[in-house]
């Protein structure tokens, strides 16, 4: 399989996801869901501590914790809620790395553009423009460094934190996951360097509750960072 076919299966699967989250469901149900579904569309594994799908709900959505220490919380998804499901799949160690932030209003699942909640409907606007500013800010001599600083100054300045556990925005997509570098501090690697990145900042805003999730995976096409 080729990255572009795995980062498929996780997409797909999100998709998949939000056709079957409902209230009462439990979080663990819905992990073994999604990780079945990566192994039916063609994973045969999941590259992150053998974990397929990283789910969090309500409060908990702002919980940044290695893969390592992750144990998925016996809770059952409420009627308005938001849900954090981000994908590990793996074929062949070719990895697929994607993150989305779904939102239930009154029972159902709800499009980005459609939810009431004016404040998970602002972070997901956040993480839609933080992606967005990558690929107008990103170059073929860009650091990751530079782009450490760069994003988390907005974040920052249009009065949102990075919960990221490490800090970090986001690493490159290796064989090993103990050989990738990150989107953090002292990287002055250019990110051109690598064939394939990851750029997922996880947000909120100071004091609240609720935590944001995007993920994609980002190449170079003529000197810019182009969606995988």
């Amino acid at each position: 399989m080729e990255y572009s076919e795995v980062q498929q299966i996780a997409k797909k699967t999100i998709e998949y996801a939000k056709t079957i989250i409902k209230p009462g469901m439990n979080l663990l149900d819905l992990r073994d869901l999604c990780e079945r579904k990566m192994l039916e569309l063609g994973a045969d594994s999941f590259w992150y501590w053998d974990i397929g799908a990283f789910v969090f709900a309500g409060d908990e959505t702002t919980v940044s914790v290695s893969g390592k220490k992750y144990v998925t919380s016996d809770r059952t998804i409420a009627e308005n809620d938001i849900v954090t499901i981000d994908l590990s799949p793996q074929c062949e160690n070719i990895w697929g790395d994607y993150a989305r932030t779904i939102i239930l209003e009154n029972s159902v699942v709800v499009d980005k553009r459609e939810i009431l909640n004016e404040e998970w409907r602002k972070g997901l606007q956040m993480e839609d423009r933080l992606h967005h500013e990558l690929t107008e800010f990103v170059n073929i001599e860009t650091t990751f460094e530079e782009l450490y600083y760069h994003i988390n100054e907005i974040i920052l300045k249009a009065g949102f934190v990075n919960l990221d556990f490490m800090g970090n925005l986001g690493h490159s997509i290796v064989k090993n996951k103990n050989d990738r570098v990150y989107t953090e501090k002292g990287n002055t690697q250019r990110i051109s360097e690598v064939k394939y990145f990851t750029f997922e900042p996880h947000i909120s805003i100071p004091g609240s509750k609720y935590g944001y999730k995007k993920e994609n995976i980002y190449y170079f096409q003529n000197g810019k960072p182009v969606e995988l």
